[in-house]
């Protein structure tokens, strides 16, 4: 089901508080975290799986797709 295209600038002020307050209503049900614990856990997250991060260990070279092959030679 699509959601209807609502242009905020024709609502009256009355429609715009409404749909604040719906807004509102959905986000006081989220679940939330301390930033602290959540970054704690993103920390461990990423150190258990450091040994197997390309990004942190880099690539063999036998493995890297682009390394070059051969050089170029202009005549």
């Amino acid at each position: 089901m699509r959601m209807p295209i609502i242009i905020v600038d024709d609502l009256t002020d009355l429609d715009k508080a409404k749909m604040s307050v719906e807004q509102k209503k959905i986000e006081i049900k989220l679940e939330r975290w301390l930033t602290s614990k959540c970054c704690e856990e993103i920390k461990e997250y990423i150190q258990a799986g450091e040994e197997e991060d390309i990004l942190v260990k880099g690539i063999t070279e036998e493995k890297n797709p682009f390394k070059e092959k051969g050089g170029c030679v202009i005549c």
